[in-house]
Order: structure tokens, then sequence, then C-alpha cells
């Protein structure tokens, strides 16, 4: 067996990527929604005119424009100055970021399991078009990094980094959004999978990717149980991260109330990105990835 596939089998009940995905996720590309200068070439078109081969568009001749792309046939017919540009080819940087905390690793499959295949989902389609490449659990250690991969041959070195992670870390969304953000400069695509879970707040975390000048994508995952709670009767609430303990009486009404208070959370987190030119999104983990990918992903200008 391949390196390529024998990698595509998870440690988890579920494989992260199937065959039949991966061949799907083949024909998309990564789309950005803002303009980056790249350090090297790559496959990609860029909305950013250059100084290669193939020609786009004129602009008016400012002073201190290289001499050597005024078109003198428009100036012999115009008497205007006028600069040649061009379409350059340029690489994008894509990173994928998953929450790796102790709530993440609740229901079934966990958001955990569900985070990383989502990140390998969307690393193939980089990888497949030769973005560079980055797929990391956050985590606020300065030396905690995963390596940055360019080309389909290392779809086997992103699944085995995801297959070695495990949930657990419970430092800050912002702590680790910090470190990550210290740790890697290059510009592109970030997408930021999370339960949103941190009693400190998302506030920071994304104020820190919107300073980056980031294209930031935030998918905020929930498991069904969390969207729609079927539970009641006296119950001892443990939180898995801090180790809070709470006694509750469940009763229709107080059901009522949660789904009102997460109706409104969800809500707060949607303006509070689209203020700040981030895009969110909710799922549950009982969506496929591979529509929530070519279908509800594409409809919000990640992949075409």
């Amino acid at each position: 067996m391949s390196k390529v596939a024998s990698g595509i089998v998870s440690s988890q009940k579920e494989p992260l990527l199937t065959p039949e995905l991966l061949s799907q996720l083949e024909r998309l590309e990564l789309v950005s929604r803002k303009i980056f200068r790249g350090r090297m070439k790559g496959e990609r078109r860029s909305k950013r005119k250059g100084q290669s081969v193939e020609f786009a568009d004129f602009r008016n001749y400012v002073a201190g424009d290289d001499l050597r792309f005024i078109d003198w046939n428009m100036y012999a017919r115009l008497d205007k100055l006028f600069l040649k540009l061009f379409m350059e080819e340029e690489d994008l940087h894509f990173y994928a970021l998953i929450d790796g905390s102790s709530s993440m690793e609740f229901g079934d499959p966990s958001k955990f399991h569900y985070a990383k295949q989502l990140a390998a989902a969307l690393g193939y389609i980089g990888l497949c078009r030769a973005d560079r490449v980055k797929v990391e659990m956050l985590d606020s250690s300065p030396t905690s990094s995963a390596p940055v991969l360019r080309g389909k041959g290392n779809l086997w070195r992103m699944l085995q980094y995801l297959d070695g992670l495990q949930a657990g870390n419970n430092c800050t969304l912002a702590e680790a959004v910090k470190s990550f953000s210290l740790r890697n400069s290059g510009k592109g695509i970030l997408v930021l999978i999370t339960d949103l879970m941190d009693k400190s707040g998302y506030e920071s975390a994304l104020r820190y990717l919107v300073a980056r000048n980031l294209d930031v994508y935030l998918i905020h995952v929930l498991s069904q149980p969390e969207i729609d709670p079927d539970i009641n009767g006296d119950l001892r609430l443990l939180d898995c991260e801090d180790g809070d303990v709470a006694e509750i009486s469940v009763s229709q009404r107080l059901i009522d109330r949660y789904r009102q208070t997460l109706a409104r959370y969800i809500e707060e987190a949607r303006e509070f990105c689209a203020r700040r030119g981030i895009v969110y999104m909710m799922t549950s983990t009982e969506r496929p990835v591979d529509r929530l990918v070519s279908r509800y992903l594409r409809q919000r200008g990640l992949v075409r």
C-alpha cells in the first residue's frame, strides 16, 4: 500500500478522508477574497497585476513607474502615457487551525474528529493547487508548530500529523491564537475550527487574526445534542475544562431558555464576525464534511 493510501486511515472509527471524498476535493480550489503577495510562483492566478507574460490591462503612467512598461504605440496614437499591466501567478498560504480544548471531545463523532476531517479536506484542496498548507492544533506553546506542506505528495504527512493530535489542551483561545500569530507571518486564508466554548471569550482571539490582515473564516462546530439537547430530570454538570460543578433540574422551560440563549450566542458571534470581515458559519457534526465543503463553503466563497 502506498504512503498516501495508508495515510487516509485514521485511528478513529471513521477515516479522515475517504477515496471518494479525495476524488471530489481534487476538482475544487481555495479562493481568497483579498490580494496577497506570494513568495514563490504558484499555480493560481492572482488578482494582483505583476510583470509576467500575460497582458491584463492598462493604467495611466505615474511619475516613478518603470519606463520599460510604457506602451509607446498607445502614446503615438493618443499622445498619453499608459503603463501595461500583466497577470501574475502566485502562491497562497492556507492555514487551518483546530481547537484542541477538552470540550471538543464531546459528541459521536466528536467535534474534534469532525474538525480534523474538515481541516484535512480543506488542506488537501490546497495541496492539489500547490498552495502552502499548514494544518495545526491551537496551542499556546511557542515551540508548537506543524510543518508547512506543498503538493499532493504531502497528503500522507498532513494526515499523519492529524492522526497524532489529541484534544485536551485547555489554554484559552486568545493565548493559542496569539502564539500562532507570532510564529506565522504568511498572508492568505485562515480557517479557525472551534466550538467557541471559552469562558474568557472569543473576541480577543478573532481580533488577533483580523490584525494580521488574513482572509479569515470561522467554522463554529457543535454536536447535535448541544444544539437540541434531549435530557430531563435532576443532573449534576461538570465542566470538562476547569472542573466547575453545577446542579440543575431540567424542565421544558429550562430547555427552551437554553435554546434561546444558544441562538442569541450564535447570532452575536455572527454579527461580531460580520463587522470585522470574518466569514462565520455554524455547523453540526451531523452534516457530512463533503456536503459542508462542496455546498455550504462554496456558497460562502471559500472554495470553487
